[in-house]
This record gives C-alpha cells, structure tokens and sequence, in this order.
C-alpha cells in the first residue's frame, strides 16, 4: 500500500504537538511489533507510549473490550457499576493497607491533576515539589510540576512549583569520597533551597521512581525512605506517579516496593490501561475524608467508566495468570547483562541505568569527559527504525541522547535480543560512519 497523499495530508490537517512524527505510516499492531503500510514489521521497543504492557491486541482486552462496549461501556459520571467497585477493591488488595481509595479517571496528566488538587485541598496549602527533569503531564497542574521540557512561551504556570534536583548518579555534581554519588548530600542541598523559597505552604512532593522523560534515572536505594521523612517534616505529602513504572515493569507489581516505602497518593495509568485510556489515584482513607468534608470536586466526563474498569480489570487478569511481574524481572535481567555489554564493547555507550523492563543506555561522545552525544541519538534511531526496531530517544539539555526501551512484558527473549541485536547493529554502523567521516 503506498503513502496516497498521507503525508501531504498530515501537513495539510494534523497540529505539530510534538517535534517531529516517526516517517512511517502504521497500519496494525499485533504482539510485540508493529506493521508499516509496506507490511514491515518493526518491534516495539516502547509499548506504543510506554503503555502496551501486554503488547498489542491482546486476545482478552480485544474481548474485553467488545463485550463491554456492546452492553455498557459509558454512563453519567454520577452512576456507579460493578465493575468500577471491583477495580478498586482489586487495586486496594495490591497496595499497601492505608491506600484503600479510588479515583478512576482516564489519563496520567488527569490523574496527577487529581492527586494535586487532594494534596491541596486536605493540608490546606498549596506548594508543590517535584524534580527538575521530571514529566507528569501537560494539563495546567501537571503542567507546572513538569520540567524537563514544554515551559517555554505560554505564560505564567501555577503559582508555587519548586524543584529538586534530580538525583542521576551518572551526572550529578554531588560526590563522596573516591566519586561516588552523595544523594543524601544532594537531597539536603535541594530541601534547603526549596526551604529558602517556600512561602511556607508547602503541599505535596510529586515524584517518579525512574524518571522516564527525564532520561531513565532510577532513584537511588534510600533515596525515596528519606524524602518521604522530609515530606513529613514539613507536613507535605509524598505523591508518587507510577505512570510508567506501576503494575509489574519493574519486576515489581509496583516500583515503590523496591524502595520499602509507601506512598500518601499514588497515581496510575499507561499501563493500567495496556495502551487504552485508563488512569486511577489510590489514597487512604484519612485523605479521602478530610477531602470530601472539604467538597472535593473532580466532576469529569469520563470519571468511573465501566469501560475503563473493564479494561483494567482485564489487564490484572493477565498479568496475574502470564505471571508477568515474574517475567519482567527475568527479562530485566537479560536485558540488563545485553546493556551491560554493549557499555563494555562501544566508547559511545556511557551509561546504562534502569530496571526490569524500564531501561535505557545514554550515548556520549567520550566516556571519560561525559560529553554529550546530541547528533549521534537521533542517528542511531534512524538506522534502528530502518532495521525494523522503534526506540525512543530522549533529548534534554547537558545530557546525552539517552534510549528508552519499554517493551512490552509479553515479549518473548527471542524478540528482546532480536531488537538488542538490530540497536547494537546500528550503533556499530553509525558509530563506523562517523569515525570515517572524522577520518576523511
């Protein structure tokens, strides 16, 4: 099938909400790969948006699906049914005891946007902390606790969004003795200026366990036990947003759980839904109670569709019959020791951090001085896409092009070192290229 003005109509029609679109038009998806309209197929190395945790068309959300569309998949969002109820009675048996409350909503930026609104509304304050290379949505409130990119141009954000700084053991300028990182040093450093800025309202602090958008930076072990102490010094609360790290991708059903720490409020969503629209935030009951009597209001369209809580329930389904968590560890692991190696056999190849089925490698030109290897990312994605492999390169200022590989926890090993293969081939032939070009 060929391109018939496809791409003359994208000019014509489709706003620019992102850099560039991948020059591929895609006609199914099915698995681990996706199919282009010349019938190639090329493995998904980011499950879609970092969501199809169960890869694509998968047989029990397809059914799922069309039986809940075909007898109730939308009601007025003052109606209750029984699938919303048994989500959130499931979703509460997976956490820990106090997250016992559900809000079920339909996106990540949603979901933040809620758990904000709560965190404001039941200490009463209104200051909110999040990292300086963090990503938790493009609506007003996610929006003002987003950082490492899209503030520039539109004006004004919510008053009283304060930043940490993000704690990358590769890059971070805090060191102990003999180099090693000194987050706890740096995690002092940040609350202090955050202290010397705020107006004494401070709210909440909203944070990922790997910073995915922010470049696959993994909070160090005791890093999250310590700033949830510092929350409660201040009286804040500890929001943690599992977007992409939530229901198994790590190797565990959550990534707070690496961590022995549990969350004031966590939210959900990407993988919740396995690539449709699904999103929840868990809280406890004291939180829900102090809000309510304080006429908590988050009226949505979609708020506590059956649709989505069929979808979500499905998800679970899976996940616990495929054994999933399990599997995402056991990949992790491969996919770790293949990563590994390519750091050891490629100069470009600085860093490799991450876990389960959430890693990334960041490209540098010189593995001693750490210089960032800005041109050479997109480059090797181009030659990854041409060899039948979709990555996903995240760009930010003063780092390397740092690839994000999220597959899907369905993939099988065959598939995951296929697309290792296809990234180390395309490393090697434009990393050749280069240094033919430098010798020319």
């Amino acid at each position: 099938m060929g391109t018939d003005g496809f791409w003359g109509d994208v000019e014509d029609h489709l706003v620019r909400y992102i850099p560039a679109f991948t020059p591929r038009i895609i006609e199914r998806a099915h698995g681990s790969s996706v199919y282009d309209s010349h019938g190639n197929a090329i493995l998904d190395f980011t499950s879609g948006q970092m969501s199809a945790v169960l890869g694509h068309s998968h047989p029990d959300v397809v059914r799922a699906v069309g039986d809940a569309v075909a007898s109730m998949s939308h009601l007025f969002s003052g109606m209750l049914s029984r699938p919303v109820v048994d989500l959130a009675k499931r979703l509460s048996d997976s956490l820990p005891e106090h997250l016992t409350k559900m809000l079920l909503l339909t996106t990540g930026a949603e979901a933040n946007e809620a758990a904000l609104k709560m965190a404001k509304l039941c200490t009463g304050k209104y200051e909110i902390v999040s990292f300086d290379r963090s990503w938790h949505g493009m609506t007003s409130g996610a929006a003002a606790a987003t950082f490492s990119a899209g503030r520039r141009g539109y004006g004004p954000v919510l008053p009283g969004n304060l930043t940490l700084p993000t704690p990358n053991a590769y890059r971070s300028p805090f060191r102990g003795a003999g180099g090693s990182h000194d987050w706890q040093a740096e995690l002092e450093y940040g609350f202090a200026a955050v202290d010397a800025q705020s107006t004494g309202s401070l709210a909440a602090c909203l944070v990922e366990p790997i910073l995915s958008s922010g470049g696959i930076v993994e909070l160090p072990p005791g890093y999250l036990a310590r700033l949830k102490e510092m929350c409660a010094e201040r009286g804040m609360l500890l929001i943690v947003d599992e977007a992409q790290t939530g229901l198994g991708r790590t190797g565990a059903m959550y990534a707070f759980e690496h961590h022995g720490v549990t969350p004031d409020i966590l939210t959900l969503s990407k993988t919740l839904g396995a690539g449709l629209p699904v999103a929840a935030v868990m809280t406890s009951d004291e939180i829900e109670q102090v809000c309510a009597e304080r006429g908590f209001l988050f009226y949505t369209t979609h708020a506590s569709d059956p649709l989505a809580a069929v979808v979500a329930n499905t998800v679970l389904d899976v996940i616990a019959r495929e054994g999933l968590v399990e599997r995402a560890a056991k990949l992790g692991e491969r996919l770790t020791e293949r990563l590994t190696d390519l750091r050891s056999r490629y100069e470009v190849v600085g860093d490799v951090r991450g876990r389960g089925l959430l890693q990334g490698i960041e490209l540098v030109t010189d593995k001693e001085t750490k210089a960032p290897a800005d041109a050479l990312g997109a480059t090797v994605t181009a030659a990854c896409l041409e060899r039948g492999l979709h990555v996903n390169i995240v760009q930010l200022p003063g780092m390397g092009g740092i690839f994000r590989i999220a597959p899907p926890l369905t993939i099988s090993e065959a598939e995951l070192d296929c697309g290792l293969d296809i990234l180390e081939d395309a490393i090697r032939a434009v990393t050749a290229t280069a240094g033919s070009d430098n010798a020319g």
